[in-house]
């Protein structure tokens, strides 16, 4: 039975993460970490049953606790010297915390190519926002124009998603990989509006965010030739929505050396 710790516990995530990981036969919950709810018992945190377990407030848990997996759904700040942590102590990491810049994603990738400990970071957990960016890599070549709309809930700190950003890297190189190029520049010359043409992404993509009350994670594909559209979209309506992709995660990254972004990898195993 595989040993999971999570952090980031007592945010939105951290709690669906926990409840998905104590009704899963083959994992066992060790140790949940929040300095935000440090000393709580997660019944505090839970509507349903839980283990009396206290809310530890640092990484070292997972030692004590002998945790073979870190799940992360926490804040950025600090996120590089947590991948630094798990790489240089052992423990297998799955992260989706969001903003991670790219900068850090390459430092965790040479760290934990020479560490014991691997680790699966990816913006969107949804097996249906992975199969989003297949789609899209399978219609970049042979499409003519692209933008990206991204939509979620009012409390998001970053803008644009991790998700967008990442569908468009995986545009990019899907049109490389295909000998397509790059897409024609935007023609755009005036601006009643600042930023009314969203943000210029990797290869220039065009990426909108959106933020609303009642919405939670949603992110829609255009595609643009001549006389013709597509349009690739996936709605998160829940975030349980992402539990299937966090437990796949769990349960494959001991056995994916090194540092995977993206979930992807994991489907086409």
């Amino acid at each position: 039975m595989l040993r999971v710790g999570v952090v980031g516990a007592a945010g939105r995530m951290g709690r669906t993460v926990l409840e998905a990981v104590q009704e899963a036969p083959d994992l066992e919950l060790v140790c949940a970490i929040d300095p935000a709810a440090a000393g709580e018992d997660l019944s505090e945190l839970l509507d349903g049953p839980s283990p009396h377990l206290a809310v530890a407030d640092g990484l070292d848990a997972l030692l004590s606790s002998s945790a073979d997996v870190a799940v992360e759904f926490a804040s950025p700040a600090g996120v590089g010297e947590r991948l630094e942590w798990y790489a240089s102590n052992g423990v297998h990491a799955v992260v989706g915390t969001t903003g991670i810049p790219p900068a850090v994603l390459r430092r965790a990738e040479a760290l934990f190519a020479r560490s014991a400990a691997n680790a699966v970071v990816a913006p969107n957990f949804a097996l249906g926002a992975a199969l989003l960016v297949r789609f899209c890599e399978l219609a970049a070549p042979v499409m003519d124009g692209v933008e990206i709309v991204e939509l979620h809930h009012d409390q998001k700190v970053d803008a644009p998603s991790g998700t967008a950003l990442y569908t468009a890297e995986r545009i990019v190189a899907a049109r490389e990989a295909g000998g397509a190029g790059p897409f024609a520049p935007d023609p755009t010359s005036a601006l009643a509006l600042e930023g009314a043409r969203g943000g210029a992404g990797p290869g220039g993509i065009r990426v909108h965010a959106v933020r609303l009350p009642g919405l939670v994670a949603h992110q829609e594909v255009v595609f643009g030739a001549a006389g013709q559209a597509l349009t690739i979209r996936h709605d998160s309506f829940d975030r349980r929505s992402f539990m299937p992709g966090v437990l796949l995660a769990v349960r494959s990254v001991a056995g994916r050396p090194g540092l995977t972004v993206g979930l992807l990898a994991l489907l086409e195993r």
